[in-house]
């Protein structure tokens, strides 16, 4: 079943830097990624069916960090759809903790389900998008890191488990899923990775086109 985005319904993304995509930066809040072009698209289809439409992405945030700002960044906003993109910030380049250790996937996803617990309590219909890894090849720079193919494998590895327990999570919540991972590997088949991704991590516009076009057919 889609979610049905009636006049009025107020619908929060959040997560870390690919949904931020520089909100601060831009008029109305919404960054100049797939939540922009969401609300873009949505207003020429739907000219009769205004949404409010918030944003509370920030870059760099794991799971946890999304935690201690959930109250304020969106439960008290009472949205009625939340979008939710986090986990690469979970996997290999950013695991470590302050004790040095690497968050472990049953961390990963109770934290996640102390998010979601909420929001199904309330009543709202919740949008899980996968966090997403694309193969691109030889050495680039993924935010302030220089790494190569190798790491490359350790960070699928590490975000392969973390993607399953976002599916799983969907599952339990009767949420919505964007199946963002495999969407892009099939994209990637035929286009090279760099056309959606340049470092395999945060989308080009033509990557974030493809999420926003995946998104919107979750909903009418």
């Amino acid at each position: 079943m889609t979610i049905t985005l009636r006049p009025g319904t107020t619908v929060m993304f959040t997560g870390d830097s690919i949904t931020d995509c520089r909100r601060l930066d831009s008029e109305d809040g919404l960054g100049f990624g797939y939540p922009l072009r969401i609300a873009g698209e949505w207003g020429l289809r739907h000219p009769d069916r205004p949404v409010i439409w918030l944003n509370s992405g920030t870059g760099g945030h794991k799971v946890r960090d999304l935690e201690p700002r959930w109250q304020a960044d969106v439960l008290d906003a009472r949205p009625d759809v939340v979008s939710i993109l986090v986990g690469v910030n979970d996997m290999g380049w950013h695991t470590l903790d302050p004790e040095g250790r690497v968050i472990p996937v049953e961390e990963f996803q109770a934290g996640y389900d102390r998010l979601l617990a909420p929001l199904a309590e309330a009543g709202t219909e919740l949008i899980l998008i996968e966090p997403f890894l694309l193969p691109i090849h030889g050495v680039v720079e993924a935010g302030d890191v220089r790494v190569g193919e190798e790491e490359r494998k350790e960070w699928r590895a590490d975000l392969g488990p973390k993607i399953q327990a976002v599916r799983e999570l969907a599952g339990t919540y009767g949420a919505q899923l964007l199946a963002a991972d495999r969407m892009f590997a099939e994209l990637a088949a035929t286009t090279a990775p760099e056309h959606w991704a340049e470092d395999g991590v945060h989308p080009t516009p033509a990557g974030h086109a493809a999420l926003a076009a995946a998104w919107l057919r979750l909903v009418e």
